[in-house]
């Protein structure tokens, strides 16, 4: 399957990595590679992660303090989100 991450997903990672980044290179990217490999895996198991709190849509825990969201359509796995597992998931829009 083919794995594409929505321009948000792609920001949540860049936060990620900034953040971890500002106190140790080295662990965002052992941190980041963890995201990729878990993107990986969803690329050929996209039914791996259990069903996500919003319908339709799908959790991976690569790290137990991140949440992979994302939703299979057809043949691509659209990466959804990134989110730290302190962080209220989903938002609350008001």
């Amino acid at each position: 399957m083919k794995v594409i991450w929505t321009p948000e997903a792609e920001q949540d990672r860049i936060d990620i990595w900034d953040y971890i980044a500002a106190d140790n290179l080295q662990a965002a990217a052992s941190m980041d590679e963890l995201f990729s490999d878990a993107v990986a895996k969803l690329a050929e198991y996209p039914m791996l992660g259990k069903q996500g709190k919003i319908s339709a849509t799908r959790e991976l825990v690569p790290h137990e303090n991140y949440r992979l969201v994302y939703e299979v359509n057809q043949e691509i796995v659209w990466i959804l989100a990134l989110v730290h597992v302190a962080r209220m998931w989903p938002p609350v829009i008001n």
